[in-house]
């Protein structure tokens, strides 16, 4: 699969992006400014042994069999809104998280009540916006090696884009878990500043969520 991530020179875009080039795919990393995504692009590849592109992030959605938004929440409406006409019905996944710097570790509930609702609301009706991702810690994706102990839940309104995002999911090393329609992101983002109190609370890197009961054939 070809994957454009808009917003992908930063942490979370570096992780992603090596681990789905180790797993085959064509990743593409997006940036408002096309050199630094193209910079970017080759020092991932030069770090990792790996093959990307990269430029800005209208050439991400176009290259893009699948797109995933990693941007901050102060960046998150100007970037859907830039980028609008450039996804057409492709799938969409939405990474972010409506943090309130400094108080990252207390739930904020933007005006939209999601990140994601924001988002759904800004799409033409046609996009298949999926929200996933919230949970997994930047610094174990960058990794390679490292060894997941945790799910990502997956919510969205198109039950097909779910599945398909719990699909190229697994080949981060994680597994998937559908977590159902988009409104369901309220809950999802709003997990993870408690997951960041519970970092600092406990000193740990990364703390993740684990559902349990889910038989195996899932």
């Amino acid at each position: 699969m070809k994957i454009g991530i808009v917003g992908g020179t930063g942490r979370e875009g570096r992780g992603l992006a090596v681990r789905w080039a180790k797993a085959g795919h064509g990743v593409f990393i997006g940036s408002r400014d096309a050199q630094r995504g193209r910079d970017k692009a080759a020092e991932f590849s030069e770090e990792f042994g790996i093959t990307l592109q990269g430029g800005d992030n209208d050439s991400a959605c176009k290259y893009g069999d699948l797109i995933v938004v990693t941007v901050p929440y102060s960046a998150h409406r100007p970037t859907f809104e830039s980028i609008r006409s450039r996804v057409g019905n492709k799938v969409i996944i939405d990474i972010t998280v409506p943090l309130q710097p400094p108080k990252i570790r207390s739930v904020n509930l933007p005006e939209g009540q999601s990140a994601a609702l924001e988002a759904r609301a800004l799409l033409d009706d046609d996009a298949r916006l999926v929200a996933a991702l919230h949970h997994i810690s930047s610094e174990h994706l960058s990794d390679p090696s490292y060894v997941f102990d945790c799910d990502v839940l997956v919510c969205g309104d198109d039950q097909d884009a779910r599945a398909e995002v719990i699909g190229i999911v697994a080949d981060l090393g994680l597994r998937g878990v559908d977590a159902g329609v988009l409104r369901n992101s309220i809950a999802l983002e709003s997990l993870t500043p408690v997951l960041l109190h519970i970092n600092r609370r406990y000193k740990s890197v990364g703390s993740g969520i684990r559902v349990t009961g889910i038989p195996e054939t899932e």
